[in-house]
């Protein structure tokens, strides 16, 4: 296991735009991608209040060189590393991977830092200069995942996901968030 991630060996490729025939998410799968409101508020639109947040990893930790050049932020600092699984039910629904700069921790008063089992969207979509900068797409493949989460969350095929770059006051976070197999059972 990575020693700044539960979730990952290695992170997947990330690109700005879905494109090819050969890479494309499932139908039912794409107004998920391309949700530009809080996903917190659509899953319990969709599943109700007993959408729960189970924390996986909670450090401060150096991100991924990747996440770093992204963030426009140094390599070598330590950032809040947190990851999370959001499950109803004990059905694992999203997987996610947020990556906290300091500085930006201090801007929004700490708020960011403290959240437990709080679903990050109910905090940042509070801010009401929150900006979506960029947003990504990722079909991670079965050898990114952690050992842990190939056989926790039976991961045996690519799991699409999407990776958003937002600022609060002009600093940024990043949140990375994949979609089990369980979300398209509904």
């Amino acid at each position: 296991m990575s020693t700044n991630s539960y979730l990952f060996a290695r992170l997947p490729l990330w690109k700005t735009h879905i494109r090819g025939t050969d890479s494309q998410p499932p139908a039912p799968l794409r107004p998920w991608l391309n949700e530009t409101g809080s996903l917190t508020k659509r899953l319990r639109s969709v599943y109700g209040p007993h959408l729960a947040v189970k924390l996986l990893f909670h450090y401060w930790k150096p991100a991924f060189a990747e996440e770093c050049q992204t963030l426009r932020v140094p390599h070598h600092r330590y950032h809040l590393i947190r990851e999370v699984l959001l499950h109803v039910d004990d059905k694992p629904l999203v997987l996610a991977r947020t990556v906290l700069p300091e500085h930006t921790i201090r801007i929004a008063h700490r708020n960011l830092s403290h959240l437990g089992t709080r679903p990050l969207g109910e905090v940042i979509f509070a801010y009401p200069d929150l900006e979506l900068r960029q947003r990504y797409f990722s079909a991670a493949q079965t050898n990114c995942w952690s050992p842990a989460v190939r056989s926790g969350y039976s991961v045996e095929q690519a799991v699409w996901g999407r990776r958003t770059l937002y600022a609060i006051h002009h600093q940024p976070l990043l949140v990375s968030e994949f979609f089990l197999p369980a979300i398209l059972a509904r």
